[in-house]
């Protein structure tokens, strides 16, 4: 990669920006990250690119130091993690970077899509819960358990077709101190939990007996999906009275916590007039997705 060696500060040359991924046209990255932009007063583009794992190492390295920062999304967050050289305890935790920082001094690598699930959450007042429900175990599903175990969990039900995918997940669950629990789509005899975040792709069928069996005793559910809407679980939970969140939520809170870190290079240090960008970036999900 062509950068210039130096002690870690970014140039204020550093103004180009993208996320990456594949599929990528449905994106609104463009869109929040724009938003706060302006609110911000900085003069930066930001686009996207369609790149998948294949091409990623040719494009990363196409890069000069015009580039200040990328944010991936699938299928590039295995790929991301490898290609940083510091990471966050997110990123560490789920093996997934959804945030390049163009570092002169190393390019750091972020997980954003913790902390965008933390406060969704917060936003529908949920801040501390013991039990809760995955549906799914692929990529998403990791940044989902660590999310709940910042918010206190102890015990989690994985919902997955096949029994061996939530091994990983398991694991992951003992280093956290949580209690995972494999179950499966067929059951009929889900413990009632007060919150259950579904990480499957928005498209994926599941039949309306199963879905309204998650439903009825699931609480509040958070589809990370935003693109696909309504979904299978989504309409079910509409079926059963109970709420029902998309992934817009997370969106917005990630793309926050990435406009972060490309401005203060700290995912934690909020930003000068972080009221308002995040004002601004909520009104762009208000309005239709360009074309």
């Amino acid at each position: 990669m062509q950068r210039t060696p130096g002690l870690g500060v970014l140039s204020a040359d550093a103004t180009r920006l993208e996320v990456w991924g594949d599929p990528i046209a449905h994106s609104r990255s463009p869109q929040l990250h724009a938003a706060a932009y302006e609110v911000l007063g900085l003069d930066w583009s930001y686009g996207l690119r369609r790149v998948d794992e294949s091409s990623f190492a040719a494009e990363f390295a196409d890069l000069d130091d015009s580039w200040r920062g990328l944010s991936l999304t699938m299928p590039l967050k295995g790929v991301a993690f490898a290609t940083a050289s510091t990471r966050d305890r997110r990123a560490e935790l789920t093996g997934a970077v959804n945030t390049l920082l163009l570092d002169p001094a190393g390019t750091r690598g972020f997980n954003t899509d913790v902390g965008g699930i933390v406060r969704a959450l917060a936003d529908d007042g949920i801040s501390d819960v013991a039990r809760a429900r995955i549906v799914g175990a692929g990529a998403t599903a990791t940044s989902a358990l660590v999310a709940l175990s910042e918010l206190g969990v102890e015990e989690v039900d994985v919902v997955a077709r096949r029994p061996e995918a939530v091994t990983a997940l398991t694991e992951l669950g003992r280093r956290l101190g949580i209690a995972v629990r494999t179950a499966s789509f067929t059951a009929g005899d889900h413990s009632a939990v007060p919150l259950t975040i579904a990480a499957l792709p928005g498209d994926a069928p599941i039949a309306d007996a199963a879905a309204d069996a998650l439903a009825s005793a699931g609480g509040l559910l958070l589809d990370v999906v935003y693109g696909h809407w309504p979904t299978a679980l989504s309409a079910a939970w509409e079926r059963a009275g109970n709420p029902a969140r998309s992934g817009l939520g997370m969106l917005l809170h990630q793309a926050l916590l990435q406009v972060r870190i490309f401005r203060n290079g700290d995912p934690d240090a909020p930003l000068a007039r972080e009221d308002e960008s995040l004002q601004a970036m909520r009104r762009v999900l208000e309005e239709p997705p360009t074309a």
